[in-house]
């Protein structure tokens, strides 16, 4: 979306040139709103920030989960409600980075209406396949999908899943053609059954039924290996500059104090950098936090947008409603 960096930057610029309203706050409950339904990774990421947050605090941090229209119900309602630090947005990079190139009209402006601040953790995707497919690395498959078309299951145009594999082919020239699932559940179990060859599905997933040998895990799209897991190399290392994974991050409407914002990033932060806090929570879901400002989010925001709006571009999809 053409103006997006710039406004994203300059709302960034605009966190040092506000009155001071943090040192009060807050003065009441907060809510976070979660664009996805209560129980997936969105919703426990949120509860667990909520109960430190509300210790150290002092006051009721709430969590809201208002799904829909890939992500656009709780956002649009975020976009709407006071700039004043008691209503927070958390959501998955789409909302940011896929949504604006997808849909040919949304709901929410995400370069007026809000202001990025902080990012949370990163989910690493990994590619898997079932055993009876005759390859054991991302070369092989890559070979393979050359020679005949393989199908992967994907859960919707525009999912992580469906855009990693998409990229996955722009890189490689491989031929692939998406199954559309519901959610990730029923694709990894037709994965494990054998009715469809592969897939990118979240890490975390794909453990137990790996570990018993029900499909084979072939890379992880993080940066770097996982150190629960030295033996799953990247995909990176074969494709050098692939990844695929999904982050989700914190927003505040567009007008929210400065020195709010950065308090909060400050709080979430703190929180994140705990060793007990990553040893209880984070090591054991696969999470990865992600450090940094609001404007070291604004940042890694525009990165992805550039990436996949490229993606899809390339792949000419959209979503008309």
């Amino acid at each position: 979306m053409k103006g997006l960096r710039t406004a994203v930057t300059l709302a960034c610029i605009g966190l040092f040139a506000t009155p001071v309203h943090a040192q009060a706050y807050p003065t009441k409950p907060v809510t976070i709103v979660v664009t996805l339904a209560a129980g997936g990774a969105a919703d426990v990421i949120a509860r667990a920030l909520a109960q430190r947050l509300t210790e150290e605090w002092g006051q009721p941090v709430l969590v809201e989960n208002k799904g829909g229209a890939n992500n656009q119900v709780g956002t649009t309602a975020v976009a709407r409600s006071a700039p004043d630090g008691y209503t927070l947005l958390l959501t998955p990079e789409h909302t940011f980075t896929v949504n604006p190139y997808l849909y040919r009209k949304l709901s929410y402006d995400p370069a007026k209406d809000f202001v990025p601040v902080t990012g949370l953790v990163s989910i690493s995707q990994a590619l898997v396949v079932h055993p009876s497919l005759a390859v054991r690395s991302v070369t092989d498959l890559i070979a393979a999908a050359k020679d005949n078309q393989l199908n992967y299951g994907s859960l919707g145009v525009g999912s992580g899943p469906h855009l990693s594999m998409e990229l996955l082919q722009s890189m490689t020239g491989a031929k692939l053609n998406a199954v559309q699932y519901k959610g990730a559940a029923p694709a990894l179990t037709d994965v494990i059954a054998g009715h469809i060859p592969m897939m990118f599905v979240s890490t975390g997933l794909i453990v137990q039924p790996w570990k018993a040998s029900q499909l084979r895990a072939l890379g992880v799209g993080s940066r770097e290996r996982l150190p629960q897991f030295p033996e799953l190399p990247t995909i990176g290392e074969t494709l050098p500059g692939f990844t695929a994974f999904v982050w989700f991050g914190l927003f505040a409407p567009n007008g929210t104090p400065g020195d709010i914002v950065v308090k909060i990033n400050k709080a979430i932060q703190h929180i994140l950098a705990d060793r007990d806090f990553r040893d209880r929570f984070l090591t054991p879901n696969l999470y990865e936090p992600i450090s940094g400002s609001p404007e070291q989010f604004a940042q890694d925001i525009h990165r992805d947008t550039e990436r996949w709006q490229k993606v899809i571009r390339d792949a000419k999809l959209a979503i008309e409603d």
